[in-house]
């Protein structure tokens, strides 16, 4: 643990990572690493640039919304455009939430073996220049949101207290991760960015990812298991301990049967129920395989949350072609 004794100049622990070093999650040699220049990587770095897989959870429910929202009214494809705001959107918005998360998060940060290498705690970012750089990555997201219809406005900002509250959570509540859910899914309300209103169906998909967060982050949360118990921090890993594989085949089974009851109740077929069965398979796989003891066993089962979105995404592009040419 770290001790204000231990502190260098510029108020990282003395013993902390070199500014050239990766992140301790981050992929050797990744592309942020390789190609960046040294005043970028930093910043890179604190908008998890250098770890792609959350821009992909974020994006994919936004992508399975406005996917759905096509079934719906029976069109062949989702707006390309309206992909390429979401996935903007979802570039920087993760990028913002993140450097906000490191700014709440900064001295815990420093104690946790992970988490000690990134920009704060590790001193290769400034506080004022963290704020200066989360607050224009939210400059760029508020463009992005004011270019869609006026009810998508009024729900994207409708997120906001949810997205300041997270990083709270893990101080009062062993439920931080169900708070990230709500946050980090609330693009599964991309129906209203076709629609102009809101559904049953999006917001039954909106459930199922909330609950499919709470799986994949509880398995990413067992990383920090015992750096969190040692300083006080609250997860799902720590609630449900060595009994996680059970509550994840409950997570994961609402996550398949909301999904299932979204495409039902946007129309979906056979070829979007097919792609949502394979896509349980990737589930169960995960939970099979799973070992909470080995932090690289819990990272990758992680990141494979990639594959079942993308599984999922292809299942409704799929029943979108075929339904519409029928």
């Amino acid at each position: 643990m770290t001790r204000p004794e231990n502190e260098g100049k510029a108020g990282a622990p003395a013993d902390a990572p070199a500014a050239d070093a990766p992140v301790a999650d981050a992929r050797a040699k990744n592309w942020a690493d390789r190609y960046a220049p040294p005043w970028a990587l930093p910043y890179l770095r604190l908008a998890r640039a250098d770890r792609p897989i959350g821009f992909y959870l974020l994006a994919l429910p936004c992508f399975w919304s406005v996917g759905l929202a096509g079934i719906h009214t029976g069109v062949a494809y989702p707006d390309p455009v309206l992909l390429l705001l979401f996935a903007i959107g979802a570039v920087v918005m993760r990028g913002a939430g993140c450097t906000y998360n490191d700014i709440v998060d900064r001295d815990i940060d420093a104690k946790v073996a992970r988490t000690r290498s990134r920009p704060l705690p590790s001193g290769q970012v400034s506080l004022k220049s963290a704020i200066a750089f989360m607050l224009a990555l939210c400059l760029v997201g508020l463009g992005v949101l004011l270019s869609l219809n006026s009810f998508s406005i009024w729900a994207g900002f409708a997120v906001i207290p949810i997205v300041a509250l997270y990083p709270f959570m893990k101080r009062i509540s062993h439920w931080p991760q169900a708070v990230l859910g709500l946050a980090f899914n609330w693009g599964a309300m991309g129906w209203a960015a076709v629609t102009g209103r809101l559904d049953w169906a999006p917001v039954v998909l909106y459930v199922g990812a909330v609950a499919w967060t709470v799986g994949y982050d509880t398995i990413y949360a067992h990383q920090d298991r015992e750096d969190d118990a040692l300083i006080g921090m609250k997860s799902t890993a720590l609630r449900f301990g060595a009994d996680t594989t059970y509550w994840l085949s409950g997570f994961y089974a609402v996550t398949i049967a909301a999904m299932g009851l979204a495409g039902w109740l946007a129309g979906g077929g056979p070829l979007f129920f097919t792609g949502l069965a394979l896509a349980y398979g990737q589930l169960l796989w995960q939970i099979a395989t799973l070992d909470i003891d080995d932090a690289d066993n819990c990272l990758a089962r992680f990141k494979s949350n990639r594959d079942f979105g993308l599984i999922v995404f292809f299942a409704i592009l799929a029943d979108m072609t075929v339904a519409s040419s029928l």
